[in-house]
């Protein structure tokens, strides 16, 4: 018999046992071994068949057996311990607090809003990356004491899970998540009643959506909840799925997580008292609308235009793009955004200015990217060559600026020590996340202590792959009895290559296969085997990337090789950790430089894994020849058939000449070399991966400039603001007819040499502009046959006078090259609030 519903019952615990509701609840346990033992111990079994759930534990667990803990004396006391532990942990001071003493101006909280969120496997509100990388964020900022608040929203059916038909074409299931059964808690208000958040809706329809907590360790999460009886049905339908539906359903979950996402937060901060933010960091565009919201609360709160609005949200906003191609940017027609944006739903902010921060190439396209960096004062990609890449592509929207000149940073990717790292390797170096100097950390460590430990984290993998191997055959249809070869799958001695991730098509999963044959005999060779796990899900819609699913799968079926590589399907977060700790190579090779950071070889790094990966994303800035392998890159080939089989055999030949050898020779039973990379791997890339280097990174050169530049803009009744936007304004009206004219340059000898002084001249037409409100610059470089600029160096020009009509700027600036030189003259908006070194006033 079906049941029509189910619900989750929260176990009712002697008061002995209480505190484990507040362990079980706070996710800090998920990366606190002490706290996962305990729960282990509590009842092996049920620990077991929870999935490793503190929550859902406590339901399995009998009332008898919880009689039982409670009158053990050593098993209370422990309890107590650790509660104390993290009673502790909520409340000390930690590392932001410590610079918040020292300058008050960091900010008291920051909005930190993101699409998903990979906190654990336990709360499956992640897809990939992006969300583990959130996740990653929001647990570092807890250990550092950042007082962030995390903004996203509650799917009823997560992303998916991942299954295989025989045939090995990808199948999707959705199971459905109960709130109550999840680390979450209801958000009420004051006088206990749930907060509702509402967002007007098309129709004169309104959607309400509750909000849930999760506490990871010391940072609020707020997942906002439209599945509620107060919602038509189709609107309880909105956060079903995450990355599911058409752009309509899209579109109002981006509306929901973003407008919906402000009201939540100023709910929470009313409700519990919390700091309001002073910085909101957009986590990719899908949050963008978040500062339409706040546009409308200045309108409404403060009078301010919409022009002084937009310039006082700017200083605040802090934008990240993950995005290195155009075709993965959120794009929604305009007729849609149209519909959507009526005044019940930001009262006061204009349609047609709302369409032009959305504004792209084809006029028919609202683009939430383009929207984004028109929104925020400060933007980053997440690794130095994707903050190149987003250079060149968003450089459109600073017309006039070379490329390296558009203000868009980077901050390099990290991953959170405590998280990925085995604890076998914690325990053997220590805590992974303080910074290091001096020795190496490794340098106590024996060669044959590092390869033992090697090789235990590595059988550990061989015992989860024969596991999943088997579990996956039985799901596909297979019977028991013909599936006594999944107990010899893999072997704990041979060299072991993970790839695991998304599979769009820039990721290049099937390169391998270039060559069927040649990856057979790296499989089978039989003095140097390798041995080769694939994993990663395909999008819902994506069938180009199920059929490359298919294809690995199909090979990987092949009795003659299917105990060397093997496809697992429900990639997630559990499984990966297993593939972290125990491969020896992790394998990455994105069509360049289409990867914006790639974390996953990051969390192989922590350790002791080698990277083999295409010189891209993270990789790109940490490659030093003595941690992995770079793959070359045919970066000069157009045909992508050619370039793919370049970059294959380059593959194959490293795998067969470098790979391979330095694993397999040994010294006494120790691969001394494979060692001695093993050993540099963790004295060098585990510091610098950490999420603690990252978030600091973030605080101290995008939060507390954000914060002292939002803290500036709305003193003495924002008058910052409404200068700016005085200044923006003429600027707008002026700049067309600015003209540059009558420039010359003299001084020089017949012939010059480098470091020769030249004084430039030229009359400028500013167009009722004032002098101050410009920087003119002379920008001198090597020159190319079409006289385009290039390795240049720019010099402000200082205002000597005004006649006929045009203001005359000088410069002496020294010859910077030998060879064929050439000089320009450009005029910059210049203003001391604007962000970038008082230059660039910001996209157009």
């Amino acid at each position: 018999m079906r049941a029509l519903r189910r619900f989750t019952v929260r176990a009712q615990l002697p008061e002995q046992l209480a505190p484990l509701h507040a362990l079980a609840t706070n996710l800090r346990w998920s990366w606190h071994p002490p706290t996962q033992d305990l729960f282990a111990r509590l009842d092996p079994d049920a620990w077991e068949r929870s999935g490793h759930d503190p929550v859902r534990l406590l339901g399995e667990i009998s009332s008898a057996r919880l009689a039982e803990l409670a009158a053990d004396a050593e098993t209370v006391v422990t309890i107590r311990e650790l509660a104390d532990d993290l009673a502790a942990y909520l409340s000390e001071p930690r590392w932001y607090q410590g610079e918040r003493e020292d300058d008050p101006s960091l900010p008291a909280a920051v909005g930190y809003f993101s699409m998903e969120f990979g906190v654990s496997e336990v709360l499956p509100n992640y897809s990939g990356g992006l969300g583990v990388l959130a996740g990653d964020h929001l647990k570092a900022a807890s250990d550092l004491g950042v007082p962030l608040i995390g903004v996203g929203l509650l799917y009823r059916s997560g992303y998916f899970r991942q299954s295989l038909s025989l045939d090995g074409w990808q199948l999707e299931h959705y199971p459905v998540l109960d709130p109550q059964g999840l680390p979450l808690q209801l958000l009420t208000d004051r006088s206990g009643a749930p907060v509702l958040v509402e967002v007007s809706m098309p129709e004169g329809r309104t959607l309400k959506a509750r909000v849930w907590q999760a506490a990871v360790g010391r940072v609020p999460l707020l997942l906002l909840d439209s599945d509620i009886e107060d919602n038509d049905p189709d609107l309880r339908g909105v956060t079903d799925r995450l990355y599911g539906g058409d752009q309509d359903h899209r579109i109002k979950q981006e509306i929901l997580v973003g407008i919906g996402g402000v009201r939540a937060v100023r709910a929470f901060c009313a409700a519990t008292g919390h700091p309001e933010p002073e910085v909101f960091h957009t986590n990719e565009g899908h949050a963008g609308f978040l500062s339409l919201e706040r546009i409308r609360e200045l309108s409404a709160a403060e009078g301010l235009s919409f022009d002084e609005a937009v310039t006082a949200v700017r200083a605040g906003t802090v934008f990240t793009t993950h995005t290195p191609v155009p075709a993965g940017i959120d794009r929604f027609p305009v007729d849609l955004v149209r519909h959507h944006f009526s005044d019940r739903l930001v009262p006061g902010v204009p349609m047609d200015r709302v369409l032009a921060l959305g504004a792209e190439e084809n006029p028919n396209t609202f683009n939430m990217a383009h929207m984004g960096l028109r929104l925020a004062q400060r933007a980053n990609g997440v690794s130095k060559l994707h903050g190149a890449v987003s250079r060149g592509m968003f450089g459109g929207l600073w017309s006039g600026f070379d490329a390296d000149e558009v203000p868009i940073g980077s901050v390099t990717n990290g991953v959170h020590g405590h998280t990925w790292e085995a604890r076998e390797v914690t325990e053997l170096l220590g805590d992974p996340t303080p910074g290091r100097s001096g020795a190496p950390a490794t340098e106590p460590v024996s060669d044959a202590t590092l390869w033992a430990l090697r090789g235990a984290l590595r059988s550990r993998l061989v015992d989860e792959v024969r596991r999943r191997v088997r579990a996956a055959w039985l799901e596909r249809g297979a019977s028991a009895p013909e599936l006594g070869w999944t107990d010899h799958v893999f072997d704990p001695e041979v060299l072991t290559v993970g790839f695991a991730r998304r599979v769009p098509t820039y990721k290049r999963l099937t390169l391998m296969l270039r060559d069927p044959d040649r990856l057979r005999d790296l499989l089978l060779d039989p003095h140097r085997p390798v041995q080769l796990i694939v994993a990663g899900k395909s999008h819902p819609a994506d069938d180009g990337g199920k059929a490359l699913i298919q294809q690995i799968v199909r090979f990987a079926d092949d009795p003659a090789v299917r105990h060397r590589i093997v496809f697992l399907p429900d990639y997630d977060m559990s499984m990966a950790r297993y593939l972290y700790w125990g491969c020896d190579v992790w394998l990455n090779n994105p069509l360049r430089p289409l990867e914006a950071c790639g974390t996953s070889g990051m969390k192989s790094a922590l350790n002791g894994g080698l990277n083999l990966s295409i010189r891209d994303g993270w990789w790109d800035e940490l490659y030093d020849g003595a941690n992995g392998w770079a793959i070359p890159t045919a970066d000069g080939i157009d045909d992508p058939t050619r370039r793919d089989d370049l970059e294959a055999n380059a593959l194959y030949e490293l795998l067969a000449t470098q790979v391979a050898p330095a694993f397999y020779e040994r010294d006494g039973g120790v691969p001394t070399r494979w060692v001695e990379l093993v050993r540099h791997t963790l004295d060098t890339l585990r510091p610098q991966v950490q999420a603690t280097r990252m978030v600091r990174e973030y605080v101290q050169d995008w939060y507390v400039p954000a914060a002292r530049a939002a803290a500036e803009i709305v003193t003495d009744d924002f008058a910052a603001a409404k200068e700016l936007a005085s200044y923006r304004a003429r600027l707008n009206t002026a700049w067309p007819l600015v003209k540059v004219g009558g420039v010359d340059a003299s001084g020089l000898p017949d012939t010059p040499v480098v470091g020769a002084p030249m004084t430039v001249r030229a009359a400028v037409d500013l167009a009722g502009l004032d002098p101050a409100d410009v920087c003119v610059e002379v920008v001198v470089g090597r020159v190319d046959d079409s006289d385009e600029l290039d390795d240049s160096v720019s010099a402000p020009m200082k205002h000597v006078g005004t006649s006929d009509g045009r203001d005359r700027f000088e410069a002496i600036v020294p010859l910077p090259h030998a060879g064929l030189t050439g000089y320009t003259v450009r005029v910059l908006p210049a203003h001391p609030l604007l962000a970038t070194h008082g230059r660039v006033v910001g996209p157009g």
